[in-house]
């Protein structure tokens, strides 16, 4: 296959392989970017393999960053862009699971592609579009096939993070999962506990919020990755409504939220939940924020002070969360009730402590009871936003 016209961004890149083979090395583009380029999606950034040792590549170039040098990755910058360049090499000796213990520099591009994880990624490309494809990685991208590159059980016990790849794959490429690469998913599970939760959580994340999640989440279940990691273990049956949703979430705080929504986690776990997946603070609080309203939203229809406390974000991040799940809610009525309240945030109030002081209040606990009173009222439409109207409302505090 060739490939005549090629995107900007490897036009921009080919002088950089033009100079490692004007140096009598080899020199191709690698992996994702060619699959990407092949399916017709937005291309982040290349990969560059050569034949060239690192030391050659450092040689060749004027500014260059030691980014991996250990396993033979350098990076180049070049006319503004930077390169990752990494010398062909085979890998042996994974005993965590997830890092070579031995790195060897080849100088023949069929033995590095050996290393790679699925066939759709183990594709490359010169710098005149044609494609090199050892592992007919082109036909799985037309059947929108997943297939390990050789045996699936060797791929993963060299690094087992590849079946949470594998499952995020499906879901963002709308491809299934070869029966073999399948089976050995379910065989080998018990490794991705072998595998840090901060690379798992980025794989669960983009396959909970990709294009064809509820299959890949159902995957993720019957091959038992679920039960390798945080607070998932024996939750399957609860899980399971997740690829029986109408739709599936497109965003993070969407997803952690349903999550949470159908583990049935109490509202004072959902803290240790998140943390246990090394989410950040801000994250954590958005989503017991989420969680929160979605119980008020299916108790009652929420107050006006409600609304008010939870703001537009949480406000629309629920009515998102709501939907997937299937909740009747009016969300226009939602939204339209929000943007009428009379202010939306605290310092809209055109008084504040301060102000209660200089009126007559000792500062301590009931000044911040009576300021809530107030701000409530206003929210409310029962007492205006100002100050005079608000003076005499207080009048029968002092």
């Amino acid at each position: 296959m060739k490939i005549d016209k090629l995107p900007k961004i490897f036009l921009d890149a080919a002088p950089v392989l033009d100079k490692l083979e004007e140096a009598g090395f080899e020199a191709y583009f690698v992996g994702g970017s060619v699959r990407d380029l092949i399916l017709g999606h937005h291309i982040h950034d290349i990969d560059i393999a050569t034949s060239a040792y690192p030391e050659e590549v450092k040689n060749l170039f004027v500014k260059t960053i030691d980014t991996g040098i250990k396993h033979g990755t350098v990076t180049v910058l070049y006319n503004g862009n930077s390169y990752e360049i990494t010398t062909f090499r085979t890998e042996s000796g994974y005993q965590d699971f997830r890092r070579p213990d031995h790195v060897t520099f080849v100088q023949n591009l069929s033995e590095d592609i050996k290393r790679r994880d699925f066939t759709i990624n183990a594709l490359a490309m010169n710098t005149r579009g044609e494609i090199i494809d050892f592992y007919d990685g082109l036909g799985d991208i037309d059947k929108q096939l997943i297939r390990a590159v050789g045996d699936p059980v060797q791929r993963f016990h060299e690094d087992a993070l590849r079946m949470m790849r594998a499952v995020r794959f499906m879901s963002q490429l709308k491809f299934k999962l070869e029966d073999k690469t399948e089976q050995a998913i379910l065989d080998n599970h018990l490794l991705l506990k072998n595998i840090s939760i901060e690379r798992i959580r980025d794989e669960f994340v983009k396959m909970g919020i990709g294009s064809n999640a509820r299959t890949a989440f159902e995957v993720f279940l019957t091959t038992k990755l679920s039960e390798e990691v945080p607070h998932f273990a024996g939750k399957s049956k609860l899980l399971e409504v997740f690829p029986k949703l109408q739709f599936s979430p497109t965003e993070e705080t969407s997803l952690w939220s349903i999550i949470i929504i159908l583990l049935k986690l109490p509202n004072d776990k959902i803290h240790e939940f998140m943390r246990a997946w090394k989410n950040s603070n801000a994250m954590t609080d958005e989503v017991e924020r989420v969680v929160s309203f979605f119980d008020i939203l299916s108790e009652k229809t929420p107050s006006d002070y409600d609304l008010f406390k939870v703001g537009k974000t949480t406000l629309l991040n629920t009515i998102d969360v709501a939907h997937i799940l299937g909740q009747p809610i009016d969300s226009k009525v939602l939204v339209d009730r929000y943007l009428a309240l009379p202010i939306k945030s605290t310092d809209e109030l055109v008084i504040d402590g301060r102000f209660l002081i200089q009126a007559g209040f000792k500062p301590g606990p009931q000044l911040g009871v009576i300021l809530e009173e107030i701000k409530e009222k206003v929210v409310d439409g029962v007492l205006e936003n100002n100050q005079d109207e608000i003076s005499l409302y207080i009048n029968k505090y002092l």
